[in-house]
């Protein structure tokens, strides 16, 4: 509780609790449509929108959360109709994305002490503007799913049943596209873009692992999220370590232990009833 006492320990634990609702939610969407690749490359491609707006002198945030919108869309022009023959382009944009701002920081004249904190996160100097940023977002993600639920689940595991039943496919696949690049933005905040897609599929992906309801894997997630964004945060105040990359490593080896865990119990199954068999 001794956390508590200071005011950038209170914005990081309620940026982490912000910030779990939209991991929960759009991760259990990024991981049953199997599009971890493209939200890598949101992420990275993210970069350039940083760069163009420390070169412009705008907010970065402002940057990373338009320049993401825009290669979100492009990306969605070339994967809607070839998904399996995209991860070139993808991968194009990805780095073109850091190049991009790479070379726009080094044309800005000066020092920017606060491009590491894009890279690798840092959750303890949320400031309170990102804080309401994250709130509508949250609040964005919420009713945009809530609205589209049921065609984003039919979307997710057969879009081509989908499509046949007369649903715009083509409107939902640029609509989540576009909700994860705003995800990415937030999560660039908390963990850097470097490490955002353990954040963002992780707690999915465990959820996954204990029910088939996609409902109930976004608010698993949500709880997950929040679980390692808090003991990250922990672990980092209490032996001075990166808060970003104490918090992945944390959701990593809750990962570890459930898929060993199930992989132990499935095996002990398989040889009770070989046992039992006649």
């Amino acid at each position: 509780m001794d956390l508590l006492q200071y005011e950038f320990m209170r914005n990081a634990l309620w940026a982490g609790v912000l910030v779990s609702i939209t991991c929960g939610i759009m991760g259990a969407l990024v991981v049953v449509n199997r599009i971890v690749f493209i939200s890598g490359g949101i992420a990275h491609a993210a970069y350039g929108g940083i760069g163009l707006a420390i070169f412009l002198g705008v907010s970065p945030l402002l940057g990373a959360t338009l320049f993401s919108a825009v290669i979100a869309l492009l990306m969605g022009v070339f994967t809607f109709e070839n998904r399996e023959g995209s991860d070139t382009i993808i991968g194009v944009m990805w780095a073109v994305g850091m190049a991009l701002g790479v070379i726009l920081i080094d044309l800005t004249p000066g020092y920017h002490r606060d491009l590491m904190s894009y890279l690798f996160g840092s959750i303890l100097t949320v400031p309170r503007p990102d804080l309401v940023y994250m709130v509508l977002l949250d609040i964005l993600v919420m009713v945009v799913v809530g609205c589209f639920y049921k065609e984003l689940l039919s979307f997710s595991y057969d879009d081509t049943f989908t499509a046949t039943r007369g649903v715009p496919v083509r409107f939902l696949h640029f609509l989540l596209l576009l909700l994860i690049a705003l995800s990415v933005v937030m999560l660039i905040r908390v963990v850097g873009l470097i490490l955002v897609i353990a954040l963002l599929t992780i707690p999915a992906s465990i959820a996954g692992q204990f029910t088939y309801s996609l409902r109930k894997m976004m608010v698993v997630g949500c709880l997950l999220g929040a679980t390692f964004i808090f003991t990250g945060l922990w672990l980092s105040y209490r032996f001075n370590l990166t808060s970003g990359a104490t918090i992945v490593i944390v959701a990593c080896c809750g990962y570890l232990l459930t898929s060993g865990g199930r992989a132990i119990h499935g095996r002990i199954l398989k040889s009770s009833r070989h046992r039992i068999a006649p």
